[in-house]
């Protein structure tokens, strides 16, 4: 087996950057020489590169979203690769999390990590079977800190209305729980829709998923069992923006969520 061949893309970075170098480079027909000139670097580099048995540096990483226009998509690979989460996709995007100017979120199951009480954490976190339950509930905790830094991140948040009428825990949880997501969505910077239950089917049925906007790029966090995905490839990122605003179509005004949310409240 060659060295390119394998590659794992789905368990490294590093993979992911040598697979995606390769696919620009082909899809612009531009040989292997000519990406050495762009990058002031020879053949035997270049092919190098493409295995994975040299890393990309920053500077080069710089100058291929420069003159192929792909917004940023392999600095932010380097970024994520030299902070050494090739695997870790549910870690580094907390990460990515904290440093977000803007964040759009569609979740299809649980009240949003940053907008969870305490309570409803701990539910959550028993729920999931996890054994440090102080631990990750202290880790979520932290990570709502991130909305009070200034100037404050925007959020367009969007739940589906199962979301809110799914029991977790006991009443007086989801009554406390329900309040805090009517206070942050009263907050300037921050918008909270549902999508009733009435829309029926929609593209956000297929699962939750976050676009994170940092430094002006844009990357989705795609949620999954026992963790998720990051994409940061513009073609997958603009897909998942155009779902978000088929999703935006099917919710209800901030104004009627609200309300929803006010009533689901009363009626715990």
């Amino acid at each position: 087996m060659s060295a390119r061949e394998s590659l794992n893309p789905e368990g490294s970075l590093w993979d992911l950057i040598a697979v995606q170098l390769r696919r620009h480079r082909e899809e612009r027909k531009m040989s292997g020489s000519a990406l050495g000139l762009l990058l002031d670097l020879d053949r035997s580099s270049v092919s190098r590169l493409e295995s994975g048995q040299v890393k990309l540096l920053e500077k080069h990483a710089r100058v291929l979203d420069r003159e192929w226009d792909t917004a940023g998509l392999f600095r932010v690979l380097v970024l994520f690769a030299k902070a050494g989460h090739d695997p870790e996709w549910f870690k580094a995007h907390f990460e990515m999390e904290v440093r977000s100017s803007e964040l759009r979120i569609w979740e299809l199951a649980w009240i949003p990590g940053l907008f969870q009480t305490e309570a409803y954490t701990r539910e959550a976190v028993i729920a999931g079977g996890f054994r440090d339950v102080d631990g990750h509930v202290a880790v979520r905790m932290k990570r709502q800190e991130s909305l009070l830094r200034e100037p404050p991140p925007n959020l367009w948040v969007m739940l589906d209305e199962g979301v809110i009428r799914q029991p977790v825990g006991n009443p007086e949880v989801m009554r406390d729980q329900l309040a805090r997501l009517l206070e942050l969505g009263a907050q300037p910077n921050i918008s909270v829709r549902i999508v009733p239950q009435s829309a029926g089917a929609h593209v956000g049925r297929d699962g939750s998923f976050k676009i994170m906007t940092v430094d002006g790029s844009d990357m989705v966090y795609v949620q999954a069992s026992f963790g998720g995905r990051l994409a940061v490839d513009v073609t997958d990122v603009r897909s998942y923006r155009a779902n978000f605003d088929r999703i935006s179509d099917r919710a209800l005004p901030v104004d009627a969520s609200a309300e929803l949310i006010k009533q689901v409240m009363e009626g715990f």
